[in-house]
């Protein structure tokens, strides 16, 4: 029994951990709501801005669609260890006996369920109004949900960074907006490769590679950063 003790604490400390971020996120709905309603806003904007031409939309719809995305995700990433910072929860998760790598993703879990998910299954029907070819939608939500993710843990890193910064919001975007940079390419490409029917296996194989990557390194790095935020 005492072997498996240790595995089933910290089971129940990441579901606590993931439950609590959770109850927490949906009382505070405005966080919630702001990125998508961002994303919405982008989306419906631009083509006012440049043509109502369906051909140049159906153009650049798959890059507009990701940088929309990232953008909105990146919005949400700043409160993400905000609020346990400023009432003292997030340095009981530092003295917690379980490993702080694996609360860490539990928030970052919580984060991309609210954020990273609603606006993969949002964009389909976005990608309407920027005349996407409807055979694309199931690439872009597939290629979003799995980027998103990797933009959550990655965004972590820097939002444990700069959590105990006044205004580290503009920090946040320029340590992280780098980073970012190679799921945008892979992620508007496996769209565009399924608007040309080119073949879509290979952006979404590298996705899910980087995705793997940053499950396995960002809990660490994060874990790392909130230390250095915390204790100097």
């Amino acid at each position: 029994m005492s072997m498996h003790a240790p595995s089933g604490g910290l089971m129940v400390a990441i579901s606590a951990t993931f439950k609590r971020d959770l109850t927490l996120l949906l009382r505070r709905r405005g966080e919630v709501l702001n990125p998508l309603v961002f994303f919405a806003l982008v989306i419906t904007l631009f083509p006012i801005g440049i043509s109502p031409d369906p051909q140049l939309l159906a153009e650049i719809a798959p890059g507009l669609l990701w940088v929309a995305a990232l953008l909105a995700a990146l919005l949400s990433l700043d409160s993400l260890f905000r609020s346990d910072y400023d009432d003292g929860s997030l340095e009981q998760l530092l003295l917690a006996p379980q490993p702080l790598a694996a609360l860490s993703l539990a928030k970052v879990a919580v984060h991309w369920l609210l954020t990273g998910l609603p606006l993969a299954l949002m964009a389909p029907i976005l990608g309407i109004m920027l005349a996407l070819p409807a055979g694309s939608y199931m690439v872009l939500a597939l290629s979003l949900a799995l980027g998103t993710a990797s933009l959550s843990l990655i965004g972590a890193i820097g939002a444990a960074l700069t959590v105990g910064l006044a205004r580290g919001g503009v920090l946040l975007s320029l340590l992280v907006l780098p980073l970012y940079i190679p799921v945008l390419i892979f992620g508007a490409g496996a769209v565009q490769a399924a608007i040309l029917g080119d073949g879509i296996a290979a952006h979404l194989a590298i996705l899910g590679a980087l995705l793997a990557i940053s499950l396995m390194l960002a809990p660490w790095a994060i874990a790392a950063s909130l230390r250095i935020s915390i204790n100097g």
